[in-house]
């Protein structure tokens, strides 16, 4: 029988859970068992969950048959549940080091508690936030235990299920279970506190309580929130089979009315257009439930009860106003006032967006509007096939305008046909963002794809990474991610860093990239030309070292010298050296490549033709390690500067670890081990494809050479994303050049 049990309902927090189910298991404190419950989620949740059982005993992996809730999803791990206390934990949240330790010393020292209560901070997308309302209350209990008759101020206790431990024989003795619906945890805490013999509290911050951007149920406007109605009826209708209870009516009733005010004035919890309706059954509620002799509390909330037991929906509102302007105050109303006047005046783009949308028009950008490429050219040719109806334009820079191929028509921004299409365009597809500018209108369907795997942080993890972040504005951002629509994911560690680090309502279309589809469509042929336009000599074996972009550098230059390089490796080989677009033009290409044995490909239009070209990949951080793995061929990762670069840049995962499904292949982190990892053949060894199979495995997941296909029917057909993905030993890459 462990010490604790931790449950954790689950669903649709695929890119939470590994942080949430890790911060128990890393505790420092081992005696627990974790039963995690997959709520029937349709994402892969479960499948995490079953990871985590197999490899670690103390999780047990529930799955229920149907969605049935957050309440009864803990339900059901409590019924499994073994421990001598019990712990809810959401699973977007997620423990601090050392919790767990000290819950168990706290037990050690106050012997057998009902409750042991410890606080919790608020860790929002942007940032971590201050202390709790409750720090205050932890801080004076100190190590007292206490009944809730006798210290009543702790019902201001943050009354959720997973900042308690609760001792489990208690918990079943009671009788409690979680009923379905929103709002569901608080009744039962209420419950629990008042019949409690013994309460503890813990002054140490237990739980980070992450604040979703979207997708939080309290963040989720509608009629579920009246659900909070029916729970309250319940932990009142438990009190009057309680006459024992009768002194905490009054306590509990102020807090019950207190909670529906707070939802009732919040626009993502309640809709203008229920609030009158929500305010008349807290009024019924009140009403029914008003205990005798009940005295109004001061402050706001005093006077809304007053306008309860008025039954005045008039007064309450007029309050909210008066409030509303007291702290927007003259200067506020003013701006308010002169933005609505600037928003009156007509333009171009304002007449255009009062056409109607042309249901056939698609908006294509790659890269900030630089000439067709990646995945939305994929997306582009692959719709031109099976939805012609759809007539799509690029945006192109004004510079690069000649040099967009014949046959792909395009705008340049800021011209007047710009406007219209932006205006009247039914769907856009871009693989970065589009302009601030960009009104989004109804009807309009934004397809972000992405333009890699990220081993490095991205969106807002950004924050935390000042060499990442310069010149990110994350509100202009976040801004952005508002108008997505779909978000195009390869593989699964995608799709989780997607989800968390651009936190959004997008779906997630886990349908791969489609500009790999190229890597199993082409032949031999193809890629004999491709080598042959790119000079490399026949017979030669030809090595692409595509670098990535550091911000924390003003300038890139080769960390190893390239004409050393090439010449070490002899006539046998040849670089195809490709710079980040960021690091076009950098002299210290140029000596190196005019020497032989290295030609430059930085400006070579695609870089799939590079990855088609090429007998091998030398990389170091960059995302085209992970679409160059679907072609199956030996990768080298050159990690000269790894220390610094996952230190400064952040980095989701380790590439050097060694562990299956991190490193592709040979390391080295010297100018000489990487001349030593070809001359003695560790680029293709036994261990090397080994590596490279499970990286494939992680990494490829989606990719099948279908994936256009998949967005284009999903996208501009409105069909299920099919077909089905090929599993990966059934896939065949495209054939290798004839290795030496």
């Amino acid at each position: 029988m462990p010490r604790f049990s931790v449950v954790v309902p689950v669903y649709k927090v695929q890119a939470y859970l590994h942080e949430c189910l890790d911060s128990v298991l890393e505790q420092s404190f081992q005696d627990i068992e974790v039963i995690a419950v997959d709520d029937c989620s349709p994402d892969s949740c479960g499948a995490v969950i079953d990871e985590y059982a197999a490899r670690d005993e103390r999780v047990k992996a529930v799955h229920l048959p149907q969605n049935v809730g957050l309440g009864r999803a803990r339900n059901a791990g409590l019924q499994r549940a073994q421990g001598d206390y019990v712990l809810f934990l959401d699973s977007d949240d997620f423990y601090t080091p050392g919790l767990l330790q000290a819950l168990a010393d706290r037990l050690d020292e106050a012997g057998e508690l009902d409750i042991l209560a410890f606080d919790h901070v608020r860790t929002y997308w942007h940032g971590k936030g201050g202390p709790s309302q409750s720090t205050g209350l932890f801080e004076r209990a100190g190590t007292d235990v206490f009944r809730l008759q006798d210290r009543p101020e702790y019902i201001h206790l943050f009354l959720v299920a997973w900042n308690k431990a609760f001792r489990r024989a208690f918990f079943l003795e009671q009788g409690f279970q979680y009923a379905p619906g929103l709002y569901e945890d608080a009744p039962v805490t209420q419950m629990a506190m008042v019949t409690a013999e013994r309460i503890g509290c813990l002054n140490k911050v237990g739980v980070e309580y992450r604040q979703r951007r979207h997708g939080a149920i309290t963040k989720t406007p509608g009629r579920k929130h009246f659900d909070i109605f029916e729970q309250y009826e319940g932990l009142f209708a438990f009190l009057a089979a309680r006459p024992e209870l009768a002194w905490s009516h009054s306590l509990l009733f102020e807090r019950a009315v207190y909670h529906m005010l707070f939802a009732l004035k919040r626009p993502e919890r309640v809709r203008p257009s229920d609030r009158k309706e929500f305010f008349g059954l807290t009024a019924d509620f009140y009403a029914e439930h008003l205990p005798a002799g009940f005295t109004l509390p001061g402050g706001a909330t005093g006077i809304q009860m007053r306008a309860l037991a008025r039954r005045s929906f008039r007064a309450y509102q007029a309050m909210g106003l008066a409030a509303r302007i007291k702290r927007a105050g003259p200067t506020r109303v003013l701006d308010a006032a002169g933005k609505v006047g600037r928003r009156a005046s007509v333009s171009l783009y304002g007449v255009q967006r009062r056409r109607p949308l042309d249901p056939h028009l698609a908006v294509y950008t790659s890269y900030g509007d630089r000439l067709p490429s990646c995945n939305p050219l994929a997306v582009f040719d692959k719709a031109k096939e099976l939805a012609p109806q759809v007539h799509g334009v690029w945006l192109v820079r004004q510079e690069l305008a000649g040099q967009v191929p014949d046959g792909i028509d395009h705008v340049v921004p800021g011209s007047r046909r710009y406007w219209e299409v932006m205006a009247r365009a039914t769907y856009f597809v871009s693989n970065a963002g589009f302009p601030d500018h960009l009104v989004k209108r109804p009807g309009q369907v934004h397809l972000q794809t992405h333009h890699g795997t990220p081993l490095k942080r991205m969106g807002m993890d950004q924050q935390e990474y000042p060499a990442a972040a310069q010149g990110v504005d994350f509100d202009r951002l976040l801004d952005g991610v508002n108008r997505w629509d779909l978000s195009l994911s390869s593989n699964q560690h995608s799709t989780e860093q997607w989800e968390r680090v651009y936190p959004g309502t997008f779906e997630s279309l886990d349908a791969g990239y489609p500009r790999n589809d190229r890597y199993y469509a082409s032949g031999a042929a193809e890629i004999a030309a491709i080598r042959a336009r790119l000079g490399i000599p026949e017979g030669r074996t030809a090595l692409l070292y595509a670098p990535t972009h550091r911000e924390y550098r003003k300038e890139w230059a080769p960390p190893f010298d390239l004409a050393r390089l090439a010449k070490s490796l002899g006539d046998d080989f040849v670089l195809l050296v490709r710079t980040h677009h960021l690091d076009l033009d950098d002299p210290h290409l140029r000596e190196p490549a005019a020497q032989g044995g290295i030609i430059d490909v930085s400006r070579h239009p695609a870089v799939e033709d590079l990855c088609l070209a090429a007998d091998a990949l030398i990389a170091d951080y960059s995302s085209v390690t992970f679409d160059y793995a679907n072609l199956d061929r030996p990768i080298v990762i050159e990690a000269h500067d790894w220390d610094t670069y996952s230190h400064v840049r952040g980095v989701t995962f380790d590439l050097l670890s060694g562990r299956p499904g991190d490193t592709p292949g040979t390391v080295a982190t010297t100018e000489d081990e990487l001349v030593d990892a070809f001359r003695s053949g560790r680029w293709r060894s036994p261990e090397a494809e080994a590596l490279r199979a499970a990286f494939r495995e992680r990494f490829c997941q989606y990719d099948d050479g279908r994936a256009a296909e998949r967005v284009v029917r999903r996208l501009f057909l409105g069909q299920d994303p099919g077909p089905a993905i090929v599993p990966l030993p059934e896939r065949t890459p495209a054939p290798r050049p004839s290795l030496r």
